[in-house]
């Protein structure tokens, strides 16, 4: 018995529980730093202690109990944060659970082991592609712990060991992003190339574009075994062409050493995509576009005008769309890219669209679900910078902590943590 006491004095000192109390992160307006609240969360998770996400409450609001680190912890991270009696907690819980009123409570019990695929770096420590990735800024940004992996690591059957997948900024065509005709002299081009050249050589590929085939089809495997996996910008259409591409050389001479086989848009099989479906291959391999799906050519909307709307859910009956979309707006101002926007007319049936802009009829956001996984695709490059050119320097995020275009990367983040009961749909 006197051990017993003794583990418990030691739970009590180490904690500091604060006796019937919450900790609620506010996730509207009265949050000053909401891409650092989500790192909280992780964070309390990875702990092996429950965080009650409020769905439709407050923007989304997390709660979990009191204790003195937790509180330390908010405030060094520069969370802001109000302490609710277990009674106030309850009184809470009760409103949420009315039926007439679109909230639900989602426990988040298990923290997610996350990876990022992304090129490694050079020999000098340097990024071999001279762009950021949004999702690797928030993360960090967030203080959330992730993995760095490419085409080895999956190729050689690590993927499984990460609940959550992350596509950097890629082309998965093994076309080099269709930068040749505006870049091809450049350093950072040329030895983007080599490299991309001698991994697929020593994975046992003959071409680039074979390499990423076969990536692609172990993530499409990774997926339908269960993970979670998330992609924007050109990571999201070039995934798919990949995929209906199969079996077929379409890559022009400047890519890989030869021509092209004939007759390719007749022969793409839609069959085997995620998302996209009737699009159509851009033949001038010059053109720094890979297919019809990407509506940035035909939207014709001017800067100022640019948002997208995100879709309400029913949080009690659709609550894993209700969790990708919380946020303190609906409104989100757009952001280009490579791949910045889709076509509606050439998205699946049964994809879920989560956000667009209907006044040029293009989709932004969408989810679906692959056997017993789910895949998510973002347009754009990056929330909070426009028009992001090759060689601009990294997004600050500590200048836009309220940023609710990359709450949408925070929220497929927290998502796998979800009880999977709750992440039924």
């Amino acid at each position: 018995m006197r051990k017993i006491a003794c583990f418990l004095s030691l739970i009590c000192f180490v904690f500091g529980s604060v006796h019937a109390s919450f900790i609620l992160l506010p996730m509207d307006l009265k949050q000053v730093n909401h891409l650092k609240a989500y790192g909280i969360a992780y964070w309390i998770i990875d702990q092996k202690i429950d965080v009650y996400w409020l769905l439709n409450y407050r923007g989304g609001s997390f709660a979990f109990i009191n204790t003195k680190v937790f509180e330390k912890e908010c405030i060094t991270r520069g969370v802001s944060y109000e302490v609710v009696s277990d009674g106030e907690f309850a009184r809470i819980r009760a409103e949420i659970a009315n039926p007439e009123v679109n909230q639900e409570v989602i426990k988040l019990e298990k923290a997610p082991k996350i990876a990022v695929y992304t090129p490694e770096y050079n020999e000098r420590g340097e990024r071999v592609q001279p762009w950021d990735d949004a999702v690797t800024l928030a993360l960090t940004y967030a203080e959330i712990p992730f993995d760095k992996i490419y085409d080895r690591e999956i190729i050689n059957d690590l993927l499984p060991k990460y609940d959550w997948l992350h596509l950097h900024h890629e082309d998965f065509t093994g076309q080099f992003g269709r930068f040749y005709n505006g870049y091809h002299t450049q350093a950072w081009y040329i030895e983007n190339q080599s490299r991309q050249e001698r991994l697929s050589k020593e994975l046992g590929f003959a071409k680039v574009s074979q390499c990423k085939l076969a990536v692609a089809k172990k993530i499409k495997e990774y997926v339908a075994g269960g993970g979670f996996m998330f992609a924007m910008c050109s990571a999201t259409d070039s995934y798919d062409i990949a995929l209906a591409a199969e079996g077929m050389d379409i890559c022009a001479v400047y890519y890989d050493g030869d021509g092209t086989d004939q007759n390719l848009n007749a022969r793409l099989d839609f069959s085997k995509t995620l998302a996209f479906k009737d699009f159509t291959l851009k033949e001038n391999p010059l053109e720094y576009e890979f297919s019809s799906i990407d509506n940035f050519q035909d939207r014709k909307i001017e800067v100022d005008n640019d948002y997208f709307n995100l879709f309400e859910f029913s949080a009690k009956w659709d609550p894993v769309p209700t969790m990708l979309t919380q946020n303190h707006t609906k409104t989100i101002k757009g952001f280009m890219g490579q791949t910045t926007a889709f076509k509606k007319g050439l998205i699946k049936s049964n994809v879920l669209i989560m956000g667009d802009t209907k006044s040029v009829d293009e989709v932004r956001y969408i989810h679906g679900e692959y056997n017993f996984g789910t895949w998510t695709f973002y347009g754009g490059h990056d929330p909070e910078d426009y028009q992001h050119k090759v060689g601009d320097p990294p997004t600050d995020l500590s200048l836009h902590p309220n940023s609710p275009g990359y709450r949408l990367i925070l929220n497929n983040v927290l998502f796998p943590a979800a009880k999977k009961k709750e992440r039924k749909t």
